[in-house]
């Protein structure tokens, strides 16, 4: 009989008896209720009854629970540092007043110095250059190259001593044989050309353009670079051929000196390693550099001081302290040389640990993220997402990102923070806050912080949105709109279905639909339909979040009504409609339970 039967009908219950059915559903609820206390363990934690054993609201919570909550891919975490290009170094009275008391002397004194050097150095590299080809295609070799390194690297070192930096090196260089290239990292400011002294004046990457700049020119020349245009659509392409035949040039050229980031950072992590250093597959030597003053003005970021202002700072101070590192030469395994991108990160894993820094996925496109950020009056960071990241991992490319900063910039300008709330996002969609838009909320809201920011956008609309923006789903909305099957939506039909899902009866929907109605005719055609859909995929996974809120619904109250023992004896005057605020037209017909369990397997399918 079990400790459900009632005490007549043969184990049955809600059966009936002699005594009358009132007195025997009083009798088998009481017989219940002790059960459940029986049973119910210690603390109430309903999380450790069986599902049986709950009520219907704990059933309808769990089944919340379970159907929801996204889970949230690791790799697809904010990253540990925010904004590694934001630099707001703020100085004291007291830095300031020491500031300018010590500019007053330094200042000129050092800008004397440095006239001199740059002219010193300018008239040796220009006797080194003298009838060499411009492009560097032939290495300098003999006499020229050996008095030319000797030289510079002796003004070099004069320089920055007069300019106030105390170098510390720890290490020892690698020869152009043992390491054909030098990675350096973090590269924070245009001091970091110190390392190239230190270095024995190895080869850099520059641009062709600044060849062509009095005095710096001539000089540049004499390191012999790699030259990068902007005007050759080849260029990437030849720039690593170019390295790739000094690495594997056995000496005749010198070492190539890169900075793997490409851009400057604030130091407080690693950004993505760039691959031009790492596709020839040759031993490479880390180099770290540091900072460690009490005072930063070398910090050289897209937000904080400009060029000339840290000039002066520096210029200005007694001393800048500066540590080069040199860490032991990192040979590549045969994996490596295969994978550029594996050689780059495990040497960039190497450094992160020794400067005791995370490594992030930001790259040189965040940084033109955030300068579009700020052209669209947002904050700056508002467009930083980690590209290479979400690149790699939603298979974005630069121009659809950019084209989502658009539409993120329109519904975000409505907020201080550049960032979304609840009420930006229902204004954006046309709509009023209800149970459906706070549960799409929520899913674009990975750190529940109550705002969506740019970086939870894309990925939102990759992973939610697009995914479920397929012909299929178009289709089924189209035909749940379309409430007398013409093929066409009107507005009233329109409008009944929104006020019923949404549980708002005085929604006005004029706007919504004149958008969708393209061609004005005061009818929704499915290509007008389609065509908005696309457009705007949060409308898509809108209509599966309602459909998978409402069979949720369906299917506690299916339960429910299963093991309730009332409705062996009489069947339930409340309609499931009543309950849930559901549509009923297409998605809930409320005739019946058949017509109830067939729609559950329409909204499965």
């Amino acid at each position: 009989r079990g400790p459900w039967a009632s005490p007549a009908g043969g184990g049955i219950p809600g059966a009936r008896s002699a005594r009358g059915p009132g007195r025997l559903m009083r009798r088998w609820r009481r017989r219940r209720r002790e059960v459940e206390q029986q049973q119910q363990p210690r603390g109430g934690d309903c999380a450790e009854r069986r599902p049986e054993e709950r009520s219907g609201a704990e059933r309808r919570g769990a089944m919340a629970q379970r159907l929801f909550p996204l889970p949230r891919q690791q790799s697809l975490y904010p990253p540990s540092v925010r904004n590694p290009f934001v630099h707001e170094g703020r100085l004291s009275a007291r830095d300031k007043a020491r500031t300018v008391l010590l500019g007053l002397i330094l200042l000129p004194f050092r800008a004397i110095c440095i006239a001199l050097i740059l002219l010193l150095a300018w008239l040796f590299a220009a006797i080194a250059t003298f009838c060499h080809p411009g492009r560097g295609s032939v290495p300098l070799m003999g006499w020229k190259r050996r008095v030319t390194q000797r030289a510079l690297q002796c003004l070099g070192r004069v320089m920055f001593f007069l300019m106030g930096f105390q170098v510390e090196v720890k290490g020892k260089v690698a020869g152009p044989l043992e390491a054909p290239i030098l990675v350096v990292a973090p590269h924070s400011s245009f001091f970091d050309g110190i390392v190239c002294i230190i270095a024995g004046l190895p080869s850099i990457v520059s641009r062709l353009e600044n060849l062509s700049a009095p005095v710096f020119g001539t000089i540049l020349r004499s390191l012999q670079p790699v030259l990068v245009s902007r005007l050759d659509p080849d260029s990437r392409r030849n720039t690593i051929n170019e390295i790739t035949k000094r690495a594997t040039s056995g000496g005749q050229w010198p070492q190539v000196l890169i900075f793997p980031e490409g851009t400057c950072t604030n130091r407080s992590c690693l950004i993505t390693f760039k691959q031009g250093a790492f596709i020839p597959g040759v031993p490479v030597q880390p180099v770290l550099l540091r900072y460690p003053n009490k005072l930063d003005t070398v910090t050289w970021t897209w937000q904080g001081y400009s060029f000339k202002e840290l000039c002066v700072m520096t210029f200005c101070q007694p001393l800048t302290r500066v540590e080069v590192e040199f860490l032991p030469v990192h040979v590549p395994t045969e994996e490596e040389k295969k994978d550029p991108t594996l050689f780059a990160n495990r040497v960039r894993n190497t450094m992160a640990t020794a400067l005791n820094v995370p490594v992030t996925d930001h790259t040189f496109e965040d940084c033109r993220l955030m300068i579009s950020a700020g052209q669209l009056t947002l904050p700056m960071e508002a467009g930083l997402v980690e590209f290479t990241k979400i690149s790699k991992k939603l298979n974005l490319k630069w121009d659809p990102i950019r084209d989502q900063l658009d539409t993120f910039a329109a519904i975000a300008n409505a907020s201080k923070g550049g960032r979304i709330g609840m009420e930006e996002f229902a204004e954006y969609l046309k709509l009023p806050v209800s149970d459906v838009l706070k549960e799409l909320f929520l899913l674009f809201d990975r750190n529940g912080d109550g705002t969506i920011d740019f970086r939870e956008y894309v990925i939102g609309l990759s992973v939610l949105c697009n995914p479920a923006n397929t012909e299929e789903t178009i289709q089924m909305a189209f035909n749940l709109f379309d409430v007398d099957d013409d093929g066409s939506i009107t507005e009233e039909e329109f409008a009944c279905i929104l006020r019923s899902s949404l549980g708002v009866p005085d929604l006005d929907v004029s706007q919504l639909f004149k958008e969708i109605d393209t061609d004005h005719s005061g009818k929704i055609a499915y290509n007008e339909f389609k065509d908005f859909a696309f457009k705007h995929p949060e409308y898509a996974k809108l209509f599966t979040t309602y459909l998978e809120l409402q069979r949720c619904q369906l299917q506690t109250l299916d339960e429910e009504d299963y093991q309730t023992p009332e409705d062996t004896y009489s069947q339930s005057k409340t309609s499931v409609s009543e309950k849930t605020p559901i549509a009923r037209n297409k998605v809930s017909p409320e005739s019946n339970e058949e017509d109830i369990s067939s729609t559950s397997d329409k909204k499965d399918d």
